[in-house]
């Protein structure tokens, strides 16, 4: 359906249109009944699949076709043209497709085609185990069943929700904008139905990986044939004086959130330590709902670690107009009940505090189980770690990355739903290295920055457009090589950044 119930607009692409109105390579977008259909001509054949992405509804005309796929602007979501499949996440759910047929110099779209049932593989009697209910964890399950797993699939999450899309929570649900219906990953049903045992508030204690059993925190025992290590990371928790009041919190997971959101009513100020994507994030949030913000942070710039100093310098100034103020190359040394203790001396009054200090990776189950372990559990490219049998993925690998040459790890929502479905194909027995390019998104109020790759560091900066106007493409370059680009308004330039990092990795 057109987006909110709306009648969708172009040609109907039922009674057809003139072949010479799609050229080769061209996008057009028209409809079928009360269908928006985007029609894509590539190599000569043309394929008929729904107009918008299945993650946040994304504009697909305004995306970049690379191959048999077609890719999403705003959050890089990728699908195959022929079958609608959902090839790379964010998006999990497929497009739907139509027939096509190009006959009389007119193009016309027929019915809707079904997806096929997936074909059943592996064995009733194998078992799964995934460690871990966040991002990676739950792409793996979802993608084993999707392509036909026939055996036993168990996640354990220590959390006591099941897997959320864990974004939202620091924008629009946190904002108040997005519904708490929004924020699940799939409905409770979704698990059942599926065949997934997802096992809530369950710890692991050890892992025996010559016998391949799990021990559970409450004495369990739990064997399995192959396994998925997605324990992801917890947030850094300040230890200073009043960290462990009521009102001080970290957001990570569902819970926090709802604890943070139950505490507004009686809110009128709030102070974020630190200068992070969450803690930034969580900021705009708050001011949405007019609460006053502080941030203390460390870092003479926001996120210049990251972006370099004229995205950072942006970012501060569009908080800034927005009604934030910094207290950065600062930091807190103390919470009272109604008020931070500064480290630069005075005291800014909070009745709420969050800490967006950063994560720290949950190695330690790996690391007692005698993986290999280096600031993170180091996997190879197909995310196997140094156990045959044992795979890793999201904010714990560290894996070969085929774009930089180095060795990374990264803490993506995108790169951890990648791992996780590449993970569970290998699992599957397809031998697929990972070799996705990086990418992540951060929003600001109504400004959305998109970055793909990775640098560490760099030795030159190029700007192509004009930061301080919000229209920009920022690349990071070593030794003349790109490593990294980040865009604002610029979501084909983004996209056409990945498709060259591909193909210099390939």
């Amino acid at each position: 359906m057109a987006e909110h119930g709306k009648a969708p607009g172009g040609p109907d692409l039922a009674a057809g249109i003139p072949s010479g109105d799609l050229v080769e390579g061209g996008l057009l977008t028209g409809r079928v009944g009360d269908d928006e259909v985007l029609l894509v001509r590539r190599a000569g054949t043309v394929s008929a699949i729904a107009a918008h992405c299945t993650h946040y509804h994304g504009p697909l005309a305004d995306g970049l076709v690379v191959g048999d796929t077609i890719r999403c602007p705003w959050h890089h979501a990728c699908f195959d043209l022929r079958t609608g499949d959902a090839l790379a996440a964010p998006a999990l759910s497929p497009l739907q497709c139509w027939r096509v047929e190009e006959r009389g110099g007119r193009i016309v779209v027929g019915a809707k085609i079904g997806a096929p049932p997936p074909k059943p593989t592996g064995s009733a009697s194998e078992s799964v185990v995934i460690v871990g209910g966040g991002a990676a964890g739950f792409a793996a399950a979802e993608m084993m069943r999707r392509r036909g797993y026939a055996g036993h699939i168990t996640m354990l999450s220590g959390d006591d929700a099941a897997p959320v899309d864990r974004p939202n929570l620091s924008k629009d649900y946190l904002a108040g904008s997005a519904p708490e219906d929004w924020v699940p990953l799939r409905g409770d049903d979704w698990y059942a139905d599926n065949r997934i045992a997802l096992r809530l508030n369950t710890e692991v204690a050890a892992l025996d990986a010559k016998t391949k059993e799990l021990t559970l925190a409450d004495g369990g025992k739990l064997a399995f044939d192959k396994l998925l290590l997605a324990t992801g990371a917890e947030p850094v928790k300040l230890d200073i004086p009043g960290a462990s009041q009521p009102h001080v919190h970290t957001l990570r997971s569902f819970a926090d959130c709802r604890g943070i959101i139950a505490q507004l009513p009686q809110v009128k100020r709030a102070v974020v330590i630190g200068a992070s994507f969450i803690g930034l994030e969580t900021a705009a949030a708050l001011r949405a709902r007019d609460i006053e913000v502080h941030v203390v942070a460390p870092e003479k710039r926001p996120l210049e670690r990251v972006f370099g100093p004229q995205l950072g310098d942006f970012i501060r100034a569009l908080h800034e107009e927005h009604g934030v103020t910094f207290h950065l190359d600062n930091g807190v040394t103390a919470i009272g009940a109604h008020a931070v203790t500064l480290k630069a001396g005075g005291t800014v009054d909070a009745d709420l505090v969050v800490m967006g200090v950063g994560v720290r990776p949950r190695i330690a189950l790996a690391e007692k189980a005698g993986l290999a372990i280096n600031k993170g559990v180091v996997v190879n490219p197909y995310l196997e770690t140094s156990a045959p049998g044992i795979y890793a993925a999201g904010d714990i690998a560290r894996w070969p990355d085929p774009v930089s040459g180095d060795e990374i790890r990264v803490e993506h929502w995108v790169v951890a739903e990648r791992q996780g479905q590449t993970a569970a194909l290998n699992m599957l027995g397809e031998r697929r290295p990972f070799r996705a390019v990086p990418f992540f998104w951060s929003q600001h109020y109504d400004v959305p920055i998109n970055y793909v790759g990775h640098a560490e560091s760099w030795d030159s900066i190029d700007i192509d457009g004009d930061v301080m106007k919000r229209d920009c493409v920022v690349r990071y370059k070593k030794a003349g090589k790109v490593l990294a680009v980040a865009s604002i308004y610029r979501d084909k330039e983004s996209l056409e950044a990945t498709a060259a990092m591909e193909r210099a990795a390939a």
